[in-house]
């Protein structure tokens, strides 16, 4: 798959999950060193923004965002994943407030069982996942301009609806 950033092509390596389909499992630490597994959330709706560098102005908006959202929307449960360091996550998140569930994807793991590592960059692609009670993908959205905010509504009203 392809996707632009800032108009200029790039790759994205891999095969996306499709909706309707289990969730691929994946094991990633969060900001206290902790693993999280998608397996802890089974019983419980999970929204998944991935961002490609938390430190970017779209990518801070984005996880703003589901910040704010995480606070408001009850039985869902928000993730924040990108492949920055845990340093450069945590000082973001001191330096905005933000204090949902940030996971960082330093080894690729999440990246190849999406299809969302774009190797020209050494980033992830912009995407959205909601994911069932069951496990199952109910949604998902792969932005096609890196540079652009994805549709953050109608990500929320998939993710309510998963509820």
């Amino acid at each position: 798959m392809n996707v632009t950033k800032k108009g200029e092509v790039v790759e994205i390596i891999g095969v996306q999950p499709e909706v309707g389909t289990k969730a691929p499992a994946f094991s990633l630490k969060n900001l206290n060193d902790e693993i999280v597994n998608l397996s802890d959330f089974t019983g419980t709706p999970v929204l998944i923004s991935v961002v490609p560098d938390i430190d970017t102005r779209i990518c801070s908006l984005q996880t703003k965002r589901f910040n704010q959202e995480a606070a408001t929307v009850a039985g869902v449960k928000f993730i924040t994943i990108s492949n920055n360091t845990k340093d450069e996550q945590a000082n973001w998140c001191a330096a905005e407030g933000v204090d949902m569930e940030i996971l960082h994807d330093t080894d690729g793991t999440f990246g190849n069982a999406y299809g969302l590592f774009i190797p020209a960059m050494g980033r992830l692609a912009r995407g959205i996942f909601v994911i069932d009670k069951e496990g199952k993908i109910t949604y998902e959205a792969i932005s096609t301009e890196i540079s652009e905010e994805p549709d953050y509504d109608k990500a929320l009203e998939q993710a309510k609806a998963a509820r």
